[in-house]
């Protein structure tokens, strides 16, 4: 057994459009690669033209999970059915866990320019589904920030060489958004149990696969990782952006319809419910 773990899939993204018709691509939740248990979906946003994001994402529900927003560039507002109003500008984070319901919009607040970042779908276990919603509106400037050997890393949430990021997930996981000079070698050991994918948004990278291997992931693209031990990667000739995703496992049963995951259907159904009668968000 290798000591070290292993490129398991390499899945390319699917171009889509979601919200009121903004283009993007869906990273996790695709026919490819339906979710990398705790992470039930994960978009990636990057468009130059306002045709293609200014309808952005009207009010809509969620339930049963967290939103992470990564903002990289141009500026998003967020209002919500619990009174929180937030603008997303470059390099920050909105964490909003729905818990029981919670009714939300995110729309951009420009008219030129690129919109580019993330939205990570992270599930609850039953015994947090229906806890009170909350919202985290984290500035850039409070991510920190670890330069190692030609890489530069933004904690955003976990611990990661030293500091800890800012955002307060209800499970335990870690997410950092790391960029990669040219044939940087980068080495992360996750905790042995939990699962890991490494999203490619930007240049490529290359990892040993379980027949020891070496396969280049280019962007954008959605490595996952098995086994136990550390991940080593390492950047192609025009560097790497990833973003590193790791969690523990819920291992329970998943219900989803639209933005709504629970465990059984019965549950997605009285969301529905009460998502039309009004009484979701309440």
């Amino acid at each position: 057994m290798s000591d070290k773990r292993y490129l398991a899939l390499n899945v390319a993204g699917m171009a889509t459009s979601d919200g009121a018709g903004v283009a993007l691509t869906r990273m996790v939740g695709t026919q490819q690669l339906d979710m990398v248990d705790p992470f039930l979906m994960l978009d990636r946003m990057d468009n130059d033209d306002p045709d293609t994001y200014m309808a952005g994402f009207p009010n809509h529900p969620h339930q049963g999970f967290e939103t992470v927003t990564v903002m990289l560039e141009g500026q998003m507002r967020h209002q919500d059915s619990v009174g929180n109003d937030g603008l997303l500008a470059p390099g920050d984070i909105q964490w909003m866990t729905a818990g029981r319901g919670i009714i939300h919009s995110e729309m951009p607040e420009m008219i030129s320019g690129k919109l580019k970042g993330f939205q990570l779908w992270v599930n609850l276990p039953a015994a947090l589904k229906m806890i009170p919603p909350t919202y985290q509106d984290i500035p850039s400037a409070e991510v920190p920030i670890k330069d190692t050997g030609g890489a530069t890393v933004r904690v955003l949430a976990g611990t990661y060489d030293g500091a800890t990021g800012p955002a307060k997930a209800q499970t335990p996981i870690r997410i950092l958004d790391a960029r990669l000079e040219a044939e940087t070698a980068w080495t992360i050991t996750p905790v042995d149990g939990h699962n890991v994918f490494c999203c490619v948004y930007e240049g490529a990278i290359t990892a040993v696969d379980d027949q020891g291997a070496e396969r280049a992931v280019t962007a954008p693209a959605v490595a996952v990782f098995s086994g136990d031990g550390p991940i080593e990667i390492t950047a192609g000739a025009d560097g790497a952006e990833i973003l590193y995703c790791e969690g523990h496992p819920i291992n329970e049963p998943v219900a989803r319809y639209g933005p709504f995951v629970m465990n059984t259907r019965k549950e997605i159904e009285q969301a529905v419910h009460d998502y039309n009668d009004g009484t979701l968000a309440t």
